[in-house]
């Protein structure tokens, strides 16, 4: 399971970064088609604290019809495997039976049995608002090795043995780490950039390419529980980017302008973070492992408030893609969290592994809505 601390620093990275830049606002979705359930009614199994729900039909669904289900199905049965072993106030059962009986490859059939065996939900905010903010992470891949070399010389770090019998709270700040020589013999890998090392601590996991081909896997394994500071806010504070620049693309650009005040820059942030090396035998083309404890799948997994929704259930999400009027309208699942994902409305929707992940993720800041769906 990816700590709950480690995707403060996902969601963090996402609103302070992305967050930077003006969003968009999502597509209507109270058009002609839209009809409340017959009653209306909130669920009788499920409930919160900060968010309400009504029963709508289908046909409120923004993009419903259009959804190629098929991309969704694998991210919902790994669901259901979680599912099946937890207790929940939820009765998941029934419908998780019932999908083994359906084709992974008809996309109607799989239409079928979420309308059969489920109900949507509209959610709202406390406030009774039923827009919220939709922000989206990744996980980073970059070249590197397992020794340090002339190109590969920006260390990652293993948590310091000495910590785990006796650890300081909070430990030292990032530059006192850096400088001190106490993490000396703790490198788990190394990169060549140390801005991409950074991004990918904020992310909290992410994949090493070696040159024999082979791919490594990184685990988020701790912090120094130091606060999370932004180096974008840093940047801008200083006047050093301007705020269409404070993206991981333009952070980068200016490092590479600045190489002399990289460091300066990265210290701003006191948080560091540590890696573990994950078992050899993960399929390197998996996501990291949610707070569910499966897999993340690229572009139908996302991470939500737990006080608002249950982990593991669909979730019918309307936005826009990043930066655009561009409609997102699918099917996800609610397979992971994270501190700084707070409200009803609120998700954080994973792109995917990589680079052109990487971009999408950092300039998302969309506005939209959301459908809960229940077993019936």
């Amino acid at each position: 399971m990816i700590s709950q601390i480690r995707w403060f620093l996902i969601s963090v990275f996402a609103i302070v970064i992305a967050g930077l830049i003006a969003g968009c606002s999502a597509p209507s979705t109270r058009g002609s088609g839209y009809r409340p359930g017959s009653s209306g009614a909130a669920p009788s199994s499920y409930s919160s604290s900060i968010a309400s729900f009504s029963a709508v039909s289908w046909q409120a669904l923004p993009g419903w019809q259009d959804d190629d289900l098929t991309a969704v199905w694998p991210a919902w049965l790994k669901s259901c495997d979680a599912l099946r072993r937890r207790t929940s106030e939820i009765n998941w059962r029934q419908a998780c039976t019932q999908a083994n009986s359906v084709s992974s490859r008809d996309a109607q059939a799989i239409r079928r049995y979420f309308e059969n065996y489920f109900q949507a939900y509209e959610v709202r905010n406390s406030s009774g608002s039923e827009v919220g903010l939709i922000t989206g992470y990744y996980e980073p891949v970059m070249n590197g090795s397992l020794t340090r070399t002339s190109i590969y010389n920006i260390p990652l770090y293993a948590y310091p043995n000495v910590w785990k019998k006796n650890k300081p709270n909070p430990g030292p700040a990032r530059a006192e780490l850096m400088s001190s020589g106490m993490l000396k013999g703790s490198e788990i890998a190394w990169v060549q950039d140390p801005v991409a090392a950074a991004f990918m601590q904020i992310q909290g996991s992410g994949k090493i390419r070696l040159d024999d081909g082979r791919v490594v896997r990184l685990g988020y394994a701790g912090t120094n529980d130091q606060p999370f500071k932004s180096f974008a806010q840093w940047l801008l504070d200083r006047k050093e980017i301007t705020r269409s620049e404070a993206t991981m693309q333009g952070i980068s650009q200016w490092a590479k302008r600045n190489p002399d005040r990289v460091n300066e820059m990265l210290n701003a942030n006191p948080r560091f973070v540590f890696f573990k090396e994950l078992p050899g035998n993960v399929d390197p083309d998996l996501g990291p492992i949610g707070a569910l404890g499966i897999p993340l799948t690229a572009e139908r997994s996302i991470a939500v408030d737990l006080q608002a929704l249950p982990l593991g259930a669909p979730v019918f999400l309307a936005t826009t893609r990043p930066l655009s009027s561009q409609a997102l309208q699918k099917l996800v699942v609610a397979q992971d969290t994270g501190k700084a994902i707070v409200g009803g409305v609120r998700a954080d929707y994973y792109w995917g592994s990589g680079e052109s992940a990487g971009e999408l993720a950092g300039r998302m800041k969309q506005n939209g809505k959301m459908w809960l769906l229940l077993p019936r």
